[in-house]
């Protein structure tokens, strides 16, 4: 097959300033992409932050054919696609949203044998149909399938925290084309997960010499931090509102830089993402900050697309009224938007894995950045009985539910843990052997102590609440 081997390394340089408008690659990235570039298969662990796209997306524009990308997210997909069209790389998706006009233009593009797409992302439901899989078999046959890229391999794994058996059928692409080379990235995968996802991609047996980059998960920029309350005291408003506020105070009173000028940046700008779980909740919490004065924007799967790509759109390049997202969990995969400058959980999230994906989304460029949790055992009995009723029933379903409520399990004895460094909880859970020295960037480090007493403080609460409860003096949680 006439593909590009071993680049010359100024090609690759060029490329990186030419398309993708990038001075200097991150830290392992080139590697990466001359693994790629040379037909090797390839397995990435790396943070959020890690600038995983680059990674299959440059070699896309420098090796000859079409790359097909599988990815989990319709977001992810949209807001990669749309960047990639602004560098001029001709990028598609195909999923259950696609417009009948652009849907038809991409499978004629593909009857061809000789597809202008470079980069075509699809969804793993997708794959399993014979229609998308016989197009696939042409553009095989003509010498023009560049490469498979699997986002988000961990879905394939009936151990990781967000199985879905459709990824699990991805199997068909090494059966089926023995020849290309599979590249699957991941940002949280332990050691079973990895090996799942090898065996079942056909990596551990691989023709091609497999590459394997597995990055450290320490975040040292990020402050870690678990705030204890309970559902009933309502405190979690309060306490956010003050915060922000306060942070919006601080930015005020400090001089605007000659940069921020430059730049037209507003100095009161913070951009940040709230998480929570119920669609509810999220238009809510949006709402009642608008009307505290802050540019809040809900984000969900329900919302018109229309209304998701705007705001997106004005998320990621600052406009006035869009600086904190109010989301589901599915926001922020792969948006390109480096100074998210916090990330808080209004709830706790259904697993350890998710929880580390989602923190990861703020600072990514590199600069100081908060991240908390409100945590409250409410939430933590409501999220365990939601992982045993949603867990798969069948294809792995049993082994996923005890991977789940492991993760679950993990994530509550981080968050009750006060004698350990938050960001040594999370390498030592991805099995990194050793810990890092945060320098005073979880709460923790910064004061055990206060932490301690905090933990006793919010316990006390939920004990007298309970009373409270059992006297009459509540009506009553309602839930979602």
């Amino acid at each position: 097959m006439p593909f590009l081997i071993d680049p010359p390394l100024p090609d690759i340089q060029f490329t990186l300033r030419r398309q993708f408008k990038k001075r200097r690659f991150r830290p392992h990235q080139q590697d990466i992409i001359i693994a790629a570039l040379g037909r090797k298969d390839v397995f990435v662990q790396a943070a959020t932050s890690f600038g995983k796209s680059l990674c299959f997306q440059l070699p896309a524009v420098i090796d000859r054919g079409i790359t097909i990308v599988v990815s989990p997210l319709l977001s992810l997909m949209l807001n990669q696609v749309q960047a990639l069209r602004k560098a001029n790389v001709d990028a598609r998706t195909l999923n259950s949203n696609t417009a009948m006009a652009e849907r038809d233009y991409i499978y004629q593009d593909l009857a061809t044998g000789h597809p202008l797409t470079r980069l075509l992302y699809v969804t793993p439901e997708l794959c399993s149909g014979d229609r998308f899989r016989n197009k696939l078999k042409l553009v095989h046959e003509q010498k023009e399938l560049a490469r498979i890229v699997v986002d988000e391999a961990h879905c394939i794994s009936e151990w990781g925290h967000d199985f879905r058996k459709d990824f699990k059928r991805l199997s068909w692409f090494r059966e089926t084309f023995p020849d290309v080379p599979i590249m699957c990235l991941t940002a949280t995968a332990n050691a079973q997960v990895r090996q799942d996802i090898l065996s079942t991609l056909g990596l551990d047996k691989t023709a091609y010499q497999l590459k394997t980059f597995t990055m450290t998960s320490f975040r040292p920029n990020l402050h870690l931090e678990i705030r204890f309350t309970s559902d009933e005291a309502n405190d979690r408003y309060g306490d956010f509102v003050s915060w922000v506020k306060g942070v919006y105070e601080r930015r005020a009173q400090q001089p605007r830089k000659a940069e921020l000028d430059r730049l037209k940046q507003r100095v009161d700008n913070v951009p940040g993402i709230i998480y929570t779980i119920s669609r509810a909740e999220c238009e809510a919490i949006a709402s009642a900050l608008r009307r505290d004065g802050l540019g809040a924007r809900p984000f969900h799967a329900k919302l018109p697309n229309d209304v998701k790509e705007e705001t997106l759109a004005k998320f990621i390049t600052n406009e006035p009224g869009y600086d904190i997202i109010v989301a589901t969990t599915a926001f922020g995969m792969g948006i390109d938007k480096n100074n998210v400058r916090f990330v808080v959980h209004w709830r706790m999230p259904k697993s350890f894995e998710g929880y580390y994906q989602e923190v990861g989304r703020a600072g990514r460029d590199g600069k100081a950045s908060y991240c908390f949790l409100y945590y409250s055992r409410e939430d933590r009995d409501r999220i365990a009985s939601m992982v045993v009723r949603n867990a798969p029933k069948d294809d792995g379903g049993n082994n996923n539910r005890q991977a789940r409520l492991e993760s679950m399990t993990r994530l509550v004895n981080y968050c009750e843990d006060t004698r350990t460094c938050r960001h040594a909880a999370i390498t030592k859970y991805f099995g990194e052997a050793e810990v890092p020295d945060c320098d005073y960037a979880c709460d923790w480090h910064k004061d055990p102590q206060e932490l301690r007493e905090r933990m006793q403080e919010g316990l006390a609460s939920e004990e007298w609440v309970s009373t409270q409860r059992q006297e009459g003096r509540f009506d009553g949680y309602c839930s979602d």
